[in-house]
Order: structure tokens, then sequence, then C-alpha cells
């Protein structure tokens, strides 16, 4: 069931005007992008080792490129991080409630929405503040 609720949830974002769903104009730091440009390359990465894997090509060939994908990960969860705190600060900003909000998000708790969110918030300004 969980899966057919995401996917009415990717209709419906997909429903979007461009515009809107594409954010600021020009707006390449957004984590969005940066998200789908990276995750565009790890499965560039991955396509190509599977079809050396298949030929029977060498697989050593790819050991930079395989070190420079692991490279991106933890920009990735930064981004995954930032995406996430945005979206629920814009859902509270529409009227969402904690309870509305962990539905949503799979938690089964208000409170642990709202404790998530606050592991963003926290290790986000750390990680802006070059504590982390």
């Amino acid at each position: 069931m969980a899966e057919d609720f995401r996917d009415a949830a990717r209709r419906r974002l997909a429903g979007l005007p461009d515009e809107v769903a594409a954010g600021p104009a020009g707006a390449d730091g957004v984590p969005a992008r940066a998200l789908e440009r990276d995750a565009a390359l790890l499965a560039r990465l991955l396509a190509v080792a599977v079809d050396r894997r298949q030929n029977g090509d060498p697989q050593e060939d790819l050991a930079g490129e395989v070190a420079a994908g692991l490279s991106l990960f933890d920009q990735m969860r930064l981004a995954l991080d930032q995406l996430e705190t945005q979206v629920v600060m814009e859902a509270r900003r529409c009227g969402m409630d904690w309870r509305q909000i962990s539905r949503h998000q799979g938690f089964r708790s208000s409170q642990a929405a709202s404790q998530r969110y606050q592991r963003l918030t926290t290790r986000l300004e750390e990680i802006r503040q070059g504590i982390r």
C-alpha cells in the first residue's frame, strides 16, 4: 500500500507546471537539482559497469570512476536533508500539523516527524558552522 501512495504522490507532483516544479529560475544550487544531476551520473556509472560485466570486459578500468561515484554520496545526503527540511517547512506553512506530516513521511507518530525535523535542522546547522 505504501508503494501505491508514493506512486500517487509522484503522479500528483508530475502534474505541477514546470516553472513551479523546477524552483527558482536558474537555481542550480537547489538541492533537488544537485540530487538529480548526481543520481543521473551514478545511474550512468552503474549502466557502464553492468554493460562491461555482461561483455566480459575488465572492471578494474572503472575503479577511478567508481571511486568518484562513491565520493558523491556525502553531498547527496546533505542535499537530500536540505530538500526534506525545505519540504517540511513548506508543509508547516501550508498549515499541515505534525500528525499529517508524519503520516506522509511514513512515521508512526507526530513526535517522530518533529524529532526527525529537529535532527535534520541541527545537523544542517552544524555543517554550516563547520562543527561537523
